[in-house]
């Protein structure tokens, strides 16, 4: 479970990460990321974003969880005052939290380490 300090949650957060963030997919995911949304001692927030394409509301609240708890493990990895936003894509239902897990570390891994493309962030 991730600590109320890790959590992205108005809208308007929700909303400034995924339009000037930079972004990466997957089969899986797609994360919206924001290196330096904040000052670098600041907390690591994220959100999640599971639509109705995902499932019924049991498969959707699976996803989640399941999301949380992978990125609850990566935020050490995630440099201070990052703001993400993972979008569950309809697949994602069907893969196993290993395979989503790869998904996830594939998508952060582009995201944090590449440098900025021009017009980025």
């Amino acid at each position: 479970m991730l600590r109320q300090a890790h959590r992205l949650r108005t809208s308007d957060d929700i909303r400034t990460t995924t339009r000037r963030g930079r972004r990466a997919g997957s089969r899986t995911v797609l994360a919206y990321v924001r290196l330096g949304a904040r000052r670098p001692d600041d907390s690591v927030r994220v959100a999640f974003v599971v639509g109705k394409q995902v499932g019924d509301a049991v498969t959707r609240n699976t996803v989640k969880r399941r999301l949380r708890g992978l990125m609850a493990d990566r935020l050490v990895t995630i440099p201070g005052g990052t703001d993400i936003v993972l979008r569950a894509l309809p697949s994602s239902a069907r893969r196993s939290s290993v395979e989503l897990g790869a998904d996830v570390d594939q998508v952060l891994a582009r995201l944090i380490t590449s440098p900025a493309t021009p017009g980025s962030a």
